[in-house]
């Protein structure tokens, strides 16, 4: 974890003149008027900022490989960066795996700050920050998506855990429309963390502490602080990963042990 450079990517996306900027961007100027876009061929701030902060050298952005363009291609291999929608990477990940090791990177937030944007006036609510922190067990449902992949020699996962602003639209359903709104954009602050998956045996990182010997995905809900939909669906991937097993049925609840 280098927060220098990341606060040069930082500074370098987010001051850049944008062709059509964010209502955030306008009314921080006193500018009126309904929302913008942000960034480059939909590219929104916080997927920019990781891949400078990742790779500072943009000849080696968006590169070609075979049928599909990489986010990143260095001495490292490929990186693709994927802020939701894990299953989007589907096709990339069948065809970059085999020739090459890929890295694919998700950031999450770890403290937040939130503001609401009147699309009609362009006025930026003052910023509140999120009771809510970042957990490494934010990442199962996105991972449930790709699991075939997880345990291929070629890949690779790095979780980055990012301090940033979510600025969000007031296009709610509720009565104070935040219910169901749109998010605009997120914009990183500060990087707080940096957990790396290498191999299948990294997985076990899911593990909260606490578990005894033998555990059930109530015990795993306890534990880690979730809901128990994620619980079961963490021990469903650590399963097929080799890094618990089933050992035994009591009732509706399955017993896992650590292998």
């Amino acid at each position: 974890m280098n927060k220098q450079k990341f606060k040069a990517a930082c500074e370098k996306i987010i001051n850049i003149e944008r062709v059509q900027r964010p209502a955030m961007e306008r009314a921080r100027d006193g500018i009126s008027g309904a929302a913008g876009s942000i960034g480059t061929l939909g590219e929104k701030t916080l997927h920019a900022v990781v891949k400078h902060y990742l790779e500072p050298d943009e000849t080696r952005h968006e590169i070609r490989l075979g049928s599909s363009v990489a986010d990143i291609i260095n001495e490292n291999g490929v990186f693709e960066i994927q802020t939701r929608g894990f299953y989007n990477l589907k096709k990339k990940l069948e065809k970059f795996l085999e020739i090459s090791p890929v890295t694919v990177v998700y950031p999450l937030s770890k403290t937040r700050w939130i503001a609401w944007i009147n699309e009609e006036t362009g006025e930026v609510s003052r910023k509140t920050r999120s009771p809510k922190k970042g957990k490494i067990q934010d990442a199962v449902l996105e991972l449930y998506r790709i699991r075939e992949f997880l345990s291929h020699p070629n890949f690779r996962l790095l979780i980055l855990f990012i301090d940033m602003e979510e600025y969000r639209y007031l296009d709610g359903w509720s009565k104070d429309k935040k219910r169901g709104s749109t998010r605009c954009d997120r914009i990183p602050v500060d990087v707080n963390g940096e957990v790396y998956f290498n191999s299948p045996a990294d997985y076990s990182m899911l593990l909260p502490d606490g578990l005894p010997e033998r555990f059930t995905s109530k015990d795993y809900k306890k534990e880690a602080g979730v809901i128990l939909s994620i619980a079961q669906t963490a021990l469903n991937i650590l399963n097929s990963l080799g890094v618990v097993r089933r050992v035994e049925k009591q009732g509706n609840l399955l017993i896992y042990e650590r292998e």
